[in-house]
């Protein structure tokens, strides 16, 4: 996301993310589980796991869903066993995307990422395609107003590689994946709660659309948003 369109773009996905709940409470149950499988169910040793329950908390998911989750993917329960896949491709005006999902069926996922981006002017890539115009890396996005220094002092101690203002007034925080942990650690223990935090992909270049383009745009990220396989959907655009 832009600078200066960070902060209305988290608003606006945190939005949409309430008004869907139940297919957000789908999603992180998913992430719980291979969050778990793939690190343990500890999570003092597993970040990603962490931040998972992090954000069923904030989705007010019940404890023993979570319980549940958790114990399949250690495999301490049956139940569906999900995979990793994430597609890449171009939306309108050539915006890079990486739409990451989890699913017990590729058949099925790919069959649904492709119609969403082909009815809004989209189309898959092939691997590698736009990959290289991201970074994987550790956010977090401070509401506009708050002390940079503050965040700075504490982002830094806990490993964090970058702390700026952005042109909204949010403050950023950007960080390797490993230490996501360590950072959001540090942030907690000075008395900072971002507005938002993710292990996600950063671009390196943006696309700024405006018109029909722009509207397109936001209509397939919505609709990819609302398959109940997406994770998460990541690309370059600005939109207004």
């Amino acid at each position: 996301m832009a600078g200066h369109s960070k902060w209305a773009n988290i608003q606006h996905r945190k939005g949409r993310q309430d008004e869907k709940r139940g297919k957000v409470w789908t999603k992180i149950i998913r992430e719980v589980t291979v969050a778990a499988k793939l690190g343990g169910g500890d999570v003092n040793a597993n970040p990603r796991l962490r931040l998972a329950l992090d954000r069923a908390r904030e989705a007010n998911m019940p404890a023993d869903n979570l319980k549940r989750a958790i114990d399949r993917g250690t495999g301490n329960l049956e139940g569906a066993h999900y995979e990793e896949i994430r597609y890449e491709g171009y939306g309108p005006g050539g915006v890079a995307m990486i739409i990451d999902c989890m699913t017990d069926n590729r058949v099925r996922t790919v069959a649904e990422v492709r119609h969403a981006l082909s009815k809004f002017g989209g189309n898959l890539g092939t691997e590698g395609s736009v990959a290289f115009q991201f970074k994987h890396c550790g956010q977090f996005l401070f509401a506009p107003g708050t002390p940079e220094e503050q965040v700075m002092e504490a982002a830094l101690e806990g490993g964090a590689e970058d702390v700026s203002t952005l042109d909204d007034g949010s403050v950023e925080v950007l960080c390797e994946p490993a230490d996501f942990g360590a950072v959001a650690a540090g942030l907690q223990a000075a008395g900072l709660k971002p507005e938002y935090s993710e292990l996600g992909m950063k671009p390196s270049v943006e696309v700024e659309l405006d018109g029909a383009d722009a509207e397109r745009m936001q209509k397939l990220v919505d609709a990819l948003e609302d398959l109940d396989d997406v994770q998460r959907v990541d690309h370059n655009a600005i939109l207004p």
